[in-house]
């Protein structure tokens, strides 16, 4: 196909669709230390990452006796337990997939390499065994029943009567994102280029077809040209899975970063250049002590923490298949747009305008530097 080179990042001439309230401390509220004051209009401007659990601001908040006591009891039962079952998971999966790609080369096509396209009893025992194990990864982690909406509907007949969706576009929370749609409908999904090359995880993700891309590279020439090629893989990607059943659907974040679950960022327009529909879907995890969005805490603390709570929920909505009109065919950005705003309203989330940038600046403020340049280096999912 012929692959339109708009970009996929950030968009800088985007009107906000909705506001933020930007209205000051409500009166009345008494007089507090400057330094109080500037954390809650930190907070206030980063409402989308900011935590709302007992733990507090990173992860790091000052905890009651009783959650310190919860704690140290799920510490010494809990994780060693669900790492080593987790572990297991993982390992079986990935001597599935070993075996499954036995004396078969993958695909190997614009810097991409993966076993997407396999067919046959191979990807029949990749797909189910995936979505299997996918699911029990998420019972290890405590998640014993997952609330689902719409989704008799969504996969009826009467679902796909116009045509079968390329992609499925969904708000991002946390990495349990993936481990959930994976057990759902086993997609595709974006990744950085390094994952192809992680111990068993390398070789699951090009089961899954995963698109690698070079986020790490600091030229912008190589920037450019990375970026033409693996929009244009994207592209192909959900192209064919809108024609051909049995191509897997790609999973699409384009928010392009992860949120506390409240909000939903502006949408990148790269997910719509197929011009294809889409299949909206909502997540959120109700939670009373531990927040599983993977908003403003270290990688290996929210693991930890995870591990360490002994049930954690997710609700998922499904939203009928997103046909785009002939003007949102020809203007992928009024496409994103209005999706985005669908999702808000039938998922009662709140729109918010900023971005990745943004993100990076709050988690330099609570780490006690307000450079942003100093967190450009912090890892993003």
């Amino acid at each position: 196909m012929d692959c339109e080179l708009k970009d996929f990042g950030q968009e800088t001439d985007e009107k906000p669709l909705i506001e933020e309230n930007s209205s000051s401390i409500p009166a009345g509220s008494e007089v507090i230390s400057s330094e109080t004051e500037s954390f809650e209009e930190l907070e206030r401007r980063n409402a989308p990452y900011v935590r709302r659990d007992v733990y507090g601001p990173m992860g790091r908040g000052a905890l009651p006796l009783r959650e310190k006591l919860l704690l140290g009891i799920a510490f010494l039962i809990l994780v060693p337990i669900r790492f080593v079952a987790g572990m297991v998971i993982l390992v079986i999966y990935y001597l599935i997939c070993r075996v499954c790609t036995l004396l078969k080369d993958p695909n190997r096509e614009n810097e991409q390499e993966d076993y997407a396209h396999m067919v046959g009893w191979r990807r029949a025992v990749v797909v189910r065994s995936g979505r299997f194990c996918s699911r029990a990864m998420l019972f290890v982690f405590g998640f014993y029943w997952i609330k689902e909406s719409g989704l008799t509907d969504v996969h009826g007949e009467l679902g796909y009567e116009r045509g079968r969706p390329g992609a499925i576009v969904s708000n991002h929370v946390s990495y349990l994102d993936i481990l959930y749609h994976m057990s759902s409908s086993f997609p595709s999904f974006v990744a950085k280029r390094s994952v192809a090359k992680l111990p068993l995880v390398g070789l699951i993700s090009k089961c899954l077809g995963c698109v690698y891309v070079q986020r790490e590279s600091k030229s912008s020439d190589s920037k450019g040209v990375s970026g033409m090629i693996w929009k244009c893989v994207i592209s192909e990607r959900v192209l064919q899975a809108h024609q051909n059943h049995c191509s897997p659907m790609m999973l699409l974040f384009p928010e392009g970063t992860t949120t506390n679950g409240d909000f939903l960022l502006p949408f990148k327009t790269g997910a719509f250049l197929a011009k294809t529909p889409v299949l909206p879907v909502v997540l959120r995890y109700p939670h009373k002590r531990f927040s599983p969005a993977w908003d403003s805490i270290s990688g290996g603390r929210h693991v930890l923490f995870l591990l360490c709570q002994f049930v954690n929920h997710i609700e998922v909505s499904y939203f009928p298949v997103y046909y785009p009109t002939q003007q949102e065919v020809d203007d992928p950005k009024f496409y994103a747009n209005n999706l985005r705003k669908m999702m808000a309203t039938e998922g009662n989330l709140t729109l918010s305008e900023i971005g990745l940038a943004e993100k990076r600046a709050y988690h330099a403020a609570l780490n006690g530097n307000g450079s942003s340049r100093a967190s450009s280096h912090q890892k993003e999912d």
